[in-house]
Parts: C-alpha cells; sequence; structure tokens
C-alpha cells in the first residue's frame, strides 16, 4: 500500500487560495493575521490532517527541544535506569530523547555522535563503550555548539559536566566486607583499563587489600572480564589455580559474577562457603539467582536525574559563571547471600 502523502503549509495555502507564509504566521498564532483568517486555516488545516513539523521549526528557530543519549547497552538494568532517570526531568521540561547504543564499540559510538549532530540535538549525554580510544568526535560535536555531558564511563580529558559514582570506595568496601567475612584469597575480575571507572575500582580493590595487610597475587587479577562469557572463562582459569581463590570479586559488573556464579555450580562447589561472590551493579536478576548476589547500587535513577538537572539547571540558566564540574553519586554495598560466611 502507497503511503499517504504528508500534508504541509503549501497544501493548506493552496486550497484556501492564500500565501504559505499567511499560513505558517497563523499557525504560529502571529497576531498579524487576522482571526477570521487564523480560524479558516486552523480549521482546514484540522481537516486536512496536517501535523506540524516541530523539528524543522525548532531549528528555523535555533534551539531543538530534543536531547541525544547515548549508552554502551540499552539492555542492562543499570543504563536503562539512567535513561529512566534521564526522561523523568526531560518530560516535564517538555524535551524529547533520541537514545544510541554503542553496544561497547568504539566506531558505533563515533557514528552515534555524528548523527545526534546532524539533528543538531541540544545536548549530548554519554557514557563511552568499553573499547574507547580517543575524544575527537566529542570535541567536534562541543566544537559544533552542542553541550556534552558525561556519565560513569567519562573521558577524563574533556572538560565537562560529569557525573560518576565513587568506584574507589564501592571497591574498597565489598573488599572488606569479603574480609571480615573471613575469606582469604580474593581475586579481582576488572574491566578495560583504557577507562578510568575500571581503574578507580581496581585502586579500591588494592587499598583494601593493603589496609587489611593482604598480599596482592597478580595470578589473582584478571584483566578485561566484563561480560558474562569472559567472566566465566576468567574464573575456570583462577579455580583451576593450586591455590584457588576463596572469593571473587567481579568489578566489572553482575554479569561477570553471573558467569562466576555458573562456573561455580558446574564445578560442584558450595557459594558461599566455598567460594564468595560479588557483583557491580545492582542488575535485577541479582535477587533471584541461587544465591542470591551481593552487589553495589548505583542509584542509577538518581544519576540519571542529577544528568538531566545538569542541563536544564546549569547549561540552559544562563548564568555566566558556570564551570564544568564532576558530580559524584555515592554506591551503596548490597550484601546477599553469595558472601555472607558468618
Amino acid at each position: 500500500m502507497k503511503p499517504q502523502k504528508k500534508t504541509t503549509i503549501y497544501d493548506i495555502a493552496k486550497k484556501l487560495n492564500l500565501n504559505a507564509s499567511s499560513v505558517s504566521r497563523a499557525l504560529s498564532n502571529d497576531k498579524s493575521v487576522s482571526e477570521s483568517t487564523r480560524q479558516l486555516i486552523l480549521k482546514t488545516a484540522e481537516e486536512l490532517n496536517y501535523k506540524p513539523n516541530n523539528l524543522a521549526a525548532n531549528l528555523r528557530k535555533g534551539h531543538n527541544q530534543t536531547i541525544g543519549v547515548v549508552v554502551p547497552r540499552i539492555n542492562q538494568n543499570f543504563f536503562s535506569n539512567i535513561i529512566a532517570g534521564i526522561e523523568a526531568v526531560t518530560y516535564e521540561k517538555g524535551f524529547n530523547l533520541v537514545i544510541c547504543q554503542s553496544n561497547e564499540s568504539f566506531a558505533r559510538e563515533v557514528d552515534c555522535i555524528n548523527s545526534l549532530v546532524r539533528q543538531q540535538v541540544s545536548c549530548i549525554m554519554i557514557s563511552v563503550s568499553a573499547d574507547f580510544q580517543e575524544g575527537a568526535h566529542l570535541k567536534n560535536a562541543m566544537g559544533q555548539g552542542i553541550p556534552l555531558i558525561q556519565f560513569d564511563r567519562v573521558d577524563e580529558m574533556l572538560d565537562t559536566f560529569k557525573v560518576i559514582n565513587d568506584n574507589e570506595r564501592a571497591s574498597f568496601e565489598v573488599v572488606s566486607h569479603l574480609i571480615a567475612q573471613g575469606y582469604q584469597r580474593i581475586a579481582l575480575l576488572e574491566g578495560p583499563q583504557n577507562l578510568e571507572i575500571f581503574r578507580q575500582r581496581k585502586r579500591g580493590y588494592l587499598k583494601a587489600m593493603e589496609r587489611h595487610q593482604r598480599a596482592v597475587l597478580p595470578e589473582l587479577i584478571k584483566e578485561n572480564a566484563w561480560t558474562k562469557e569472559l567472566g566465566a572463562v576468567a574464573t575456570k582459569e583462577l579455580l583451576n589455580l593450586s591455590e584457588r581463590p576463596d572469593a571473587i570479586f567481579a568489578s566489572t559488573s553482575d554479569f561477570s559474577a553471573l558467569g562466576v556464579l555458573d562456573v561455580a555450580s558446574q564445578m560442584g562447589l558450595d557459594v558461599p562457603s566455598e567460594l564468595g561472590i560479588c557483583g557491580y551493579s545492582n542488575e535485577d536478576f541479582t535477587e533471584i539467582t541461587s544465591p542470591s548476589i551481593t552487589t553495589v547500587d548505583q542509584h542509577s535513577v538518581k544519576m540519571g536525574e542529577t544528568i538531566a538537572k545538569l542541563y536544564f539547571e546549569e547549561i540552559l540558566s544562563g548564568k555566566a559563571d558556570v564551570q564544568p564540574r564532576t558530580i559524584s553519586v555515592r554506591p551503596e554495598l548490597i550484601i546477599r547471600n553469595s558472601t555472607l560466611r558468618n
């Protein structure tokens, strides 16, 4: 079936034998158009099922009530909650969201940013991909007058507003909890070290080990184990050591922790008595696994609301003294059965 042609102001003008400019002014409630003519144009627009092109109108006025959001993965609870928090604020302000997914690909992230620039969005809010390389595409967007707000995973080299978690402190609390539960050999599954967020989590692990006088053993630290599959591979390597760990902190994500739990189950290990497991992000499934998984709640909805409010209360405020800064949202350790020995 051939799609029906969309009605334009030229169709209305042709039917009423008027200038398109007169129709446009009437639809914009311009006082230069008489009330009788305006009412006639509005009635004809309704009869022809005319729908205004708000994007085009906003661009003509020099602004666009659309915000672009770029996340690594939409199907992770953390990022979907971030989006929900942003949307709760933007909806009240009459703004729309364009949501893009980099799928952890730097090339795809660049494409997302370039697309949002072409759409002339009012602001771009981004958490960078796992294989982030450099920020030329982000600088380009800023160079074209589009404000940038970074969250969670950020490019430290860019002077922008940033909303992050206190990742180092959260990791310190996780490892301290594991030690308090009597675990001796605590392994770390770490994320890509090109990203500051994962370097912070590693620093928290190292600080806690030092504070509690535990030796840091290189064979107990596994790099880039940030998915369920990679977490499982790393866990098999760890549990095949002659002196295997008795706890694993999947500092990258709960998905990685789920990979740990799967391997422990396959090997017949009792969790938590033989192996303690902790994840990160408080994904929904962590409450219903057997046993439930200890994790870190990043308060992602609050983070999303904070991100959006930065745009409306700071960037759009018109204040001359607004300076980009970093806002830290304190995460919370959620203790569940996978680490409760005592």
